[in-house]
């Protein structure tokens, strides 16, 4: 049972309560912060337990991010009169029932967080905080709106965005204020006993990633006064232009604000009131375009929101696809492929560009996003949760919301999703975000030497353009992995087959002849590829497997939320908050049913940034800049391999011919994060929703 905290009825100069962090790392505009604040005593309270995120194990450029980040928390926390106790844990609910006990606190404060794993846990944390006699108070800080409170005429959720967004700009009400940080935090005093939870130190890095890391800190500046000084100069600065320049892949003509607002540095209301009152200087000045870089930024904003939106009404939305049909598609199951696309070597420089850009600063471009998602599930036919999960591993910006509802727009698994049987053919694209060449010839640096002309189709130039740049095909830069016009003909076919299947599998659904497929999570995996780092393969020559390239009837799946952590070793395929009196914000619904239990997992990962808040040092000099992101090593092949070693020659590219479907399924095995040895949707008028800006 709780502690009795006074004598006198529980005043609440005498209350002590915990403050849960998460992924809402600021003191400014805090909803939990400022209602513990309000209440009593604090204690802040950050527990570390990757395991209890499945597969959804954080990258190393992401917890590169959440260690500094930390570190800078705790230096706000305490010159505000308290300090950051940190937890390492393999169950979040004991953890915190073990503080509560601890300190002597009666309350819990927390916001709210809207993936389907976070979804589940915090359900059960109430239910079991609630019946031991603590009262928890969970708040919105993460959103403009809670998802509950945008509906339609009808009261039912929207399944389109751009209803739901109208309906947001439209709302009777305007989103909370920010609020602004607290003067001061009392710290529990010592009938708390702090010293009986003592801060565990939280191991975020290991030895073999200290130097990437390194790197990234020339580039990006984490923390929450970084971030308001990174928006801040957005905002006075690439905002008025954002309409005409937001699509240029080459410089800094974005906000770069994704990180920020995922770890929770920055508060999206602060983001949408500010941007709202600088459109408001720009009407009144007759400052057309300007207002209209302020919508198109705003929608940006309004993507986010949409991905949660999505995740809470549909929290098996990062499983399968919101259009049932589509579990039918036969994805193309080639391990070579992924790997020619990881390690940006399609033969495509657009698409080279970006993934050797995302590999080296765990950053990419909205627009090169969408070129280098829709090539891997359009062009290459690749399952797109293997791609949704080599992002989450490797950008710094990794959200399951946001990443979930790009991918599944892009594979058009939503309502309005783009057209699944659209191909945009990567050399026209390149002339549309990166006009001059720049951006390949900064990732290519083999391009370098080629004319604009040819910079986007390095194939149709002429062999006399090609030595004088010193480029020679299928040596030191590959061949088109595959012809566009070949992969248009595979995905018509590809389509056709999946409805064959489609239709056959709903009549004998209708003759009662079988029960269809049921449930995603019932149905058969794809293996994600054993080894996905980016080292150049041993072998000498490539040969076409016929193990290698299948497909598969099914929509491909990811271990489901429901289904064990235990990893099942199968033959495989292998070739290479009661809130407030003063918030009237709304509780998620008690009442809401989750299917999903959370399994533990008992399998660790021996990554190590050390996080000692007794050490916390913090900078004002390390303040955001415009100018220095891609301070980065440009990637490069080891130079002790042989040119076959490193690209598809014309011989070895791949064919449909070499495409058979899979005839037994696996269960899906090694779903691991990529450790990266060095360190929104938005084409026409979509946008990526996790590369705000």
């Amino acid at each position: 049972m709780p502690h009795s905290n006074s004598s006198n009825g529980g005043s609440p100069i005498n209350n002590i309560s915990i403050v849960w962090f998460r992924r809402d790392l600021r003191v400014e505009d805090n909803p939990a912060l400022a209602a513990g604040v309000r209440a009593g005593y604090v204690v802040p309270v950050f527990i570390w337990a990757p395991e209890e995120e499945g597969h959804y194990y954080p990258g190393r450029v992401s917890r590169w991010w959440l260690c500094q980040s930390l570190r800078h928390l705790d230096s706000s926390l305490r010159s505000l009169g308290t300090s950051l106790i940190t937890k390492r844990s393999f169950d979040t609910a004991s953890t915190l029932l073990d503080l509560l006990n601890s300190t002597g606190a009666t309350s819990l404060f927390f916001n709210h967080l809207y993936d389907p794993l976070s979804l589940v846990r915090d359900h059960r944390i109430k239910e079991l905080l609630t019946a031991r006699g603590f009262t928890v108070h969970s708040l919105n800080a993460d959103l403009l709106y809670e998802p509950w409170e945008v509906t339609d005429e009808n009261g039912c959720p929207f399944s389109t965005f751009a209803p739901f967004w109208n309906k947001c700009l439209s709302m009777s009400y305007d989103p909370a204020a920010p609020l602004l940080p607290p003067k001061r935090i009392k710290s529990a005093p010592s009938i708390g006993d702090i010293s009986r939870c003592p801060s565990d130190t939280l191991v975020f890095e290991d030895e073999s990633e200290r130097g990437s890391n390194a790197l990234l800190a020339r580039a990006w500046s984490p923390g929450w006064q970084n971030a308001d000084k990174s928006l801040s100069s957005f905002i006075n600065g690439p905002l008025i232009d954002y309409s005409v320049n937001r699509k240029n892949a080459d410089g800094t003509t974005t906000s770069l604000l994704s990180p920020h607002l995922h770890f929770g540095e920055l508060s999206v209301r602060k983001v949408f009131h500010v941007a709202r009152i600088k459109q408001l200087v720009w009407a009144n000045e007759g400052n057309e375009a300007g207002e209209e870089s302020v919508n198109l930024f705003l929608k940006s904003i309004g993507l986010r929101e949409y991905s949660r939106y999505l995740s809470f009404h549909h929290p098996c939305s990062h499983e399968r696809p919101l259009l049932s049909h589509l579990r039918f598609f036969p994805w193309v199951v080639d391990e070579s492929y992924f790997k020619a696309w990881r390690q940006g070597r399609t033969g495509y420089p657009l698409v080279d560009a970006g993934m050797r850009e995302i590999w080296a600063t765990g950053w990419l471009h909205n627009c090169i996003r969408v070129v280098v998602s829709s090539f891997f599930v359009k062009v290459l036919q690749l399952p797109w949760r293997w791609g949704m999960k080599y992002f989450w591993d490797t950008l710094l910006d990794a959200d399951l919301e946001s990443d979930t509802l790009g991918w599944q727009y892009i594979s058009g698994t939503l309502p309005d999703g783009r057209e699944f049987d659209r191909i945009d053919n990567p050399q026209f694209e390149g002339y549309k975000f990166d006009p001059d060449g720049e951006y390949v010839r900064r990732w290519l640096p083999e391009l370098a030497r080629l004319p604009t002309e040819w910079i986007h189709h390095p194939w149709d130039a002429p062999e006399s353009v090609l030595q004088a740049a010193g480029i020679e095909l299928g040596s030191n830069y590959p061949l088109p992995i595959i012809e566009i016009s070949t992969a248009k003909e595979r995905l018509e076919e590809a389509l056709t087959e999946m409805w064959h299947i489609e239709a056959a599998s709903r009549a004998a659904m209708e003759n009662g002849t079988e029960e269809g497929l049921g449930d995603s999570s019932e149905s058969q995996y794809i293996d994600y590829p054993i080894e996905t780092n980016m080292e150049v393969d041993l072998e000498h020559t490539r040969t076409n497997n016929i193990q290698a390239t299948t497909r598969r009837f099914l929509d491909q799946t990811v271990p489901s939320i429901t289904s064990s952590l235990v990893r099942i070793e199968e033959e495989e395929i292998s070739v290479d908050i009661d809130i407030g009196e003063e918030d009237s914000r709304a509780e998620v619904p008690i009442n809401v049913t989750i299917d999903a239990q959370i399994h533990e997992g008992t399998d660790t990962n021996s990554t190590i940034l050390h996080f000692t808040p007794s050490r916390v040092e913090f900078s004002e000099e390390s303040s955001s800049s415009y100018t220095e992101r891609g301070l980065v090593p440009v990637w490069s092949p080891s130079s002790t391999s042989t040119p076959s070693e490193h690209f598809f020659t014309q011989e070895t590219s791949r064919g449909y011919a070499d495409l058979q479907r899979l005839p037994q399924a696996h269960q899906i095995t090694n779903w691991r994060p990529h450790s990266p040895s060095v360190r929104s949707w938005e084409v026409e008028n979509t946008v990526q929703p996790n590369a705000i800006g």
